[in-house]
């Protein structure tokens, strides 16, 4: 098809372009002494605070002052020592190892340990299961 009417151009040209700096690259003290250079305006602002944690640390909030002034007790029920007594006794009176009662309720032997010890929060269920393995009544002893 050579040499039939004139030869055209699909396509349109194509640009390519570096990107427009970013805000990081602005701040770059290479570009902020040419530009001090050529004479333009440069606006500075420190943030207040910027780059330290004064504002999380320096006072303190209201919620801080409401827990330092809080003088409750805050702490977790534990088992009583009539209880940790009657455990043990009922135990040792069906002659049953901590691990072994533990097998019989479906507990892990530790929870039997905590209980016995008193470091364990008390749970209903778990006495409940206790009562109805040893055949001794537990709760009312709470």
């Amino acid at each position: 098809m050579a040499g039939t009417g004139p030869m055209t151009q699909d396509w349109e040209p194509v640009v390519i372009r570096k990107r427009a700096p970013n805000s990081a690259a602005k701040r770059d003290e290479k570009t902020v002494n040419a530009a001090r250079r050529a004479g333009a305006d440069i606006e500075t602002v420190r943030k207040y605070n910027a780059g330290t944690n004064k504002a999380a640390s320096s006072s303190t909030s209201l919620n801080t002052k409401t827990l330092d002034d809080d003088t409750e007790n805050l702490t977790h029920e534990r088992v009583p020592t009539e209880l940790k007594k009657a455990i043990m006794q009922a135990r040792t009176e069906k002659k049953l190892t901590q691990s072994q009662l533990a097998q019989l309720i479906n507990e892990k032997p530790q929870v039997i340990q905590e209980y016995e010890s008193g470091k364990a929060i008390p749970n209903q269920q778990i006495l409940s299961k206790l009562e109805r393995a040893l055949g001794a009544k537990l709760r009312g002893k709470k």
